[in-house]
């Protein structure tokens, strides 16, 4: 009768036991999606403050900067609405906790530090210096827009393009989950900014595919894992 008991409880114990769902593992505290996201924007932003103006500033003392740009490149013409789409990559920033969790957020976060550094570091092997001549339109408000860009950034730091390091890392992350439609315009969105710096006399074409170059890198080397 004891041994009945004692038999029919096991069974309800493990009976119990397997109705309930197993405890989940949480790589990071709910709701650390936001949390994550700021920090890893923290260090991206260390980086980029510690890097890019420091190149900018060496840059500017070379006496000889090299010219990494064909004659044919300077025939672009100057399209001052092409400055929208230039700083539209400061949208895509905000984008990347809409689509990723946080446990895919450190992976971007590992892929824009270290592009930053590896791009400072090219900055310093390949100091070049932009080949078109740098206008400031008369117009408004694009006087005042580009007055303030050519005032704060140098015509430095070309290759790669940190502005298309930055957007196609998180463009490309946050294709890989969207939608169709959503990842067609991503991708035509990183199209039209990658253009935009060509058309604003901001980058050589040479400065965009060193970018795409190095975020492939980057992507294999820190990959954004999706269960």
């Amino acid at each position: 009768m004891t041994e009945s008991f004692a038999g029919d409880s096991v069974s309800r114990g493990s009976a119990n036991a397997a109705e309930r769902p197993a405890p989940a593992i949480r790589v990071v505290p709910e709701g650390g999606r936001v949390g994550t996201y700021l920090f890893w924007a923290w260090w991206v932003g260390v980086a980029f403050f510690a890097v890019y103006p420091t190149m900018n500033w060496l840059t500017s003392l070379r006496s000889s900067p090299l010219r990494l740009y064909v004659p044919a490149e300077l025939d672009v013409p100057f399209v001052p609405q092409f400055v929208w789409a230039y700083f539209s990559m400061y949208v895509l920033f905000v984008m990347p906790p809409f689509f990723l969790g946080a446990a895919q957020l450190p992976a971007l976060g590992k892929q824009l530090v270290a592009g930053t550094l590896a791009s400072g570091l090219l900055f310093l092997l390949f100091p070049a210096e932009l080949g078109f001549v740098r206008t400031v339109p008369t117009d408004a408000p694009y006087a005042g827009i580009y007055a303030a860009m050519f005032g704060v950034d140098r015509p430095y730091n070309l290759v790669p393009s940190l502005h298309i390091v930055f957007s196609t890392a998180i463009a490309l992350a946050c294709a890989d989950v969207a939608r169709p439609a959503a990842r067609a315009a991503l991708l035509g969105w990183l199209a039209v900014i990658a253009t935009s710096t060509i058309f604003v006399h901001q980058h050589h074409v040479l400065d965009v595919a060193a970018a795409f170059v190095l975020v492939i890198f980057l992507r294999r080397r820190y990959e954004v894992t999706h269960a």
